[in-house]
């Protein structure tokens, strides 16, 4: 908030104040209203810290500069090699097609491999100057100095109730560290990405929203793991369970009382979005079973006596997935003379197995084994537009787009097998992997068909493209965490941890469990002790390595429950929603929740993120003083 203060150095002459842009979302005049004639008022200031990103493999490129041609060719790790080469396009000021990225396997994005870098730049024009090739690779000190980080975002969160304890309005305002310049995706990720879902899974008249994207001499901010989704829910439930807290009521209760109810979908949202189906409460009820809820006080109680403050918290989220950058995901399915298939698709691979669930979305259109289909991206000579892997649309764009192109293709084999199996193509059937005559037992397997039309060259007949167009998606979830907190030392341990997700139609349900689970987990690592610090005078990064910056570790959440409450989309034809970021938009305030539930048995009234031992400790003596808001981050006024 200093850089954005009254006397503050000022960084570029076109962002006055340093304020790069204001975005309101719903009615901050609406809202005004509501609250007036509110029973009560319920408010908190928030602080999302900063986070890096972290992937598994520092950033690397090989450049290539074709004369020739004037082609520019980079092998570099990205999330989305059509909007890479675009950017880069753009540097060099020559047409797309110029230039193209090539990407193989990716340990890891989660945003921060979603824009091109200048190092990648100055290694191609290296190559331009030099004729000769140019790798370069990065050190983790340069990624934690150079790559994008994120959440940074202090807020005010205000709930309007009646004296049934009905939500009346939201209102939030909050303003967003996006660095020293914006990033291609710092803008829309903390702006729109936070606000598409405003209001929550909650059935509220009126909201307003106020976003301020502050100038400071910090990395610059983009995307990361939900893209602004985990920042709204993060105000959202923490907002909630402290208006719990403030009326003395069932943080359940509270949210069950104000859920959108079913038959009141498609709903809209002030923001503009609508939902167009869930279930809510059947979600909680089913979390609420699987942690014994009612069972706590007991559970509290036999920890006290080892010496150790057990908390709970509970969180609602939703978030908006699926939409993308892109008008359309293009998709191609090609075959050679063998019979194997071939798919083609604009998503990287970070670890997501899009070429395993991809491939069984196929196998189960053909009815051939998945060793016969293998999956094609960021390859040279690929020119298929579309966006990349982000905002967890992979299986609602892509996926969807490849079960329909090789639907298509079924019909254009009938054609074909018709003519070998002597009848009209309107007497062919489809099933089992096989084509047939109705009626009757003559029958040709798709492999013989696409064997037997074959070409010496060039393309098959069953070659197919597909232009798949994908609309938003709302996956939502309750998630339930229990932590202990030793008020010795600090230390603190996620005991127990329950996420029942609606991530619609599940394909693998082995991969959205790793998706969950990665999800909680980080978001669990930032409420824990992942924090970017700056030093305020000079503006030296003090945590630049991982002696300074915790990751989070495979054992962090212990006693964990994943459940499943599927509602499919009717948005898509396979009714799937984003489930790639659900654990990390849960995790952030449920984890939270839990921790201000436990130290509210010291006193402590208010606490922010990170909660390391150090700064547990500190908050919960500053309490035994007297002073129960110590670690609270001051209250955030919008400047006039």
């Amino acid at each position: 908030m200093a850089a954005i203060a009254a006397g503050a150095p000022q960084l570029h002459e076109v962002a006055p104040g340093n304020i790069a842009f204001e975005f309101e979302s719903g009615s901050l005049a609406d809202a005004e209203k509501a609250f007036h004639g509110a029973a009560r008022i319920i408010r908190i200031t928030l602080d999302n810290a900063r986070a890096v990103g972290s992937p598994l493999e520092p950033r690397a490129c090989l450049a290539i500069y074709e004369p020739e041609a004037g082609n520019y060719v980079l092998h570099a790790c990205t999330q989305g090699a059509q909007a890479h080469a675009l950017q880069i396009a753009s540097v060099f000021k020559v047409p797309g097609e110029k230039v193209t990225v090539v990407a193989r396997e990716v340990g890891g994005g989660f945003g921060v491999r979603n824009s091109a870098y200048p190092e990648e730049c100055a290694a191609l024009l290296a190559a331009k100057v030099t004729g000769r090739p140019v790798k370069w690779t990065g050190t983790r000190s340069e990624m934690f100095m150079s790559d994008t980080q994120a959440r940074d975002v202090v807020a005010l969160a205000e709930l309007a109730v009646d004296a049934q304890h009905r939500f009346k309005a939201f209102r939030f305002r909050f303003l967003a560290n996006v660095g020293a310049y914006l990033s291609p995706t710092g803008a829309l990720s903390n702006s729109i990405g936070v606000l598409n879902c405003i209001t929550g899974v909650y059935d509220v008249p009126t909201a307003g929203a106020l976003a301020l994207l502050g100038l400071s001499n910090t990395v610059p901010t983009g995307a990361y793991r939900g893209a602004g989704r985990p920042i709204m829910s993060y105000m959202i439930e923490r907002l909630v369970d402290q208006a719990a807290v403030e009326l003395k009521i069932d943080p359940a209760e509270l949210r069950r009382r104000n859920f959108i109810p079913v038959d009141k979908f498609p709903y809209k949202l002030a923001s503009g979005s609508e939902y167009d189906n869930g279930e809510f409460e059947g979600a909680m009820d089913k979390a609420l079973a699987a942690a014994d809820w009612k069972g706590f006080p007991a559970r509290r109680e036999q920890s006290k006596r080892q010496g150790k403050l057990r908390g709970r918290g509970l969180a609602t989220p939703i978030e908006a997935s699926g939409a993308g950058f892109t008008p359309f995901d293009a998709v191609e399915i090609r075959f050679d003379a063998d019979a194997n298939v071939a798919m083609f698709a604009t998503s990287q691979n970070q670890g997501q197995g899009h070429e395993t669930v991809f491939a069984q979305l196929v196998s189960a259109v053909f009815g051939v084994p998945m060793e016969t289909i293998s999956l094609h991206t960021a390859e040279r000579g690929m020119k298929l537009a579309g966006g990349g892997s982000g905002g967890s649309r992979t299986l609602a764009g892509i996926g969807n787009g490849l079960r329909l192109v090789a639907l298509q293709v079924v019909e254009k084999g009938k054609v074909l097998a018709a003519q070998e199996l002597e009848c009209a193509a309107a007497d062919i059937e489809f099933a089992d992997g096989e084509y047939r005559v109705a009626g009757t037992d003559r029958r040709m397997g798709i492999a013989s068909v696409v064997k037997k039309f074959s070409p010496k060259a060039g393309p098959h007949p069953l070659d197919t493209y597909y232009e798949a167009k994908t609309k938003s998606t709302y996956p939502y979830g309750c998630h339930i965490a229990e932590v202990e907190i030793d008020p010795e030392t600090g230390a603190t341990e996620i005991v127990s941890y329950v996420a029942c997700d609606d991530s619609g139609t599940v394909v693998n349900h082995q991969i959205v469990e790793g998706q969950v689970m990665g999800g909680l987990t980080q978001g669990s690592g930032q409420v824990l002790g992942e924090h970017a610090v700056y030093d305020r005078d000079t503006g030296q990064l003090l945590s630049g390595s991982f002696l300074d910056y915790p990751m989070p570790r495979a054992g962090l959440v212990q006693g964990l429950k994943l459940l499943e409450h599927a509602v499919p989309t009717k948005t898509n034809p396979l009714g799937t929603k984003g489930v790639g970021e659900s654990g990390v938009t849960g995790s952030l305030p449920t984890v939270m929740n839990a921790i201000l539930d436990a130290l509210r048995q010291e006193g402590v009234s208010h606490f922010d993120m990170p909660a390391t031992p150090d700064r547990i400790w500190h908050a919960i003596q500053a309490a035994r003083a007297g002073n129960p808001r110590a670690l609270a981050v001051e209250e955030f006024a919008p400047p006039n």
